[in-house]
């Protein structure tokens, strides 16, 4: 019989806050279980395994920071929505560090595919449409800045700016304006 209260989506909400209370990578069945004090036996008849647990984890946050970059874009467009979308970003990661951190769980194509994350892609290719950028350039500049938020987010979190100056929040801001005149002035082949 299955604890009166467990659900889905109630395990999948107190493993998210677990994931930023003491990591994702602390996130199990086990853990869980002893958040709710039942055997992770109970747990069996809402999640398959652990995997299923960050997966759906995964899923949450994707679909939390697509809520929170679609509100922020709204009405915006070049290098205001450029810093838009790259301050949710960074803002999630501060406020919900394990979950920023699910929301880059490799997911499998099927789940990719049904998840929030079409989402973000969609969203950044509308971003670069002000730019005027064309295939296969706009792949590219999606990756570029992919890779720059998520690159700059994890060093930041991980204390890698906290030792030096300037201040990581100026170099935010600068690293922001260089990625908009590079987007402005995208590079010929």
């Amino acid at each position: 019989m299955t604890r009166a209260g467990l659900t889905t989506e109630r395990l999948v909400r107190a493993g998210a806050e677990l994931a930023d209370e003491a990591g994702f990578d602390q996130v199990t069945l086990s853990a869980l279980a002893r958040r709710f004090d039942v055997k992770v036996a109970s747990l069996y008849s809402h999640l398959k395994n652990s995997q299923d647990l960050r997966t759906g984890i995964a899923l949450l946050a994707l679909e939390e920071l697509a809520d929170r970059a679609a509100d922020a874009l709204a009405g915006r467009s070049g290098k205001d929505a450029l810093t838009a979308f790259a301050n949710v970003y960074r803002d999630y990661a501060r406020e919900h560090p394990g979950r920023y951190a699910a929301a880059r769980l490799r997911l499998d194509p099927e789940t990719a595919a049904a998840s929030a994350g079409v989402r973000h892609a969609r969203m950044t290719r509308a971003i670069l449409r002000g730019y005027d950028l064309t295939e296969p350039d706009q792949t590219h500049a999606v990756r570029m800045l992919g890779s720059v938020f998520h690159g700059y987010v994890s060093l930041e979190l991980s204390g890698g700016f906290s030792h030096s100056e300037p201040d990581s929040e100026e170099t935010w801001s600068r690293v922001l304006d260089a990625l908009d005149a590079l987007l402005r002035n995208w590079p010929a082949r």
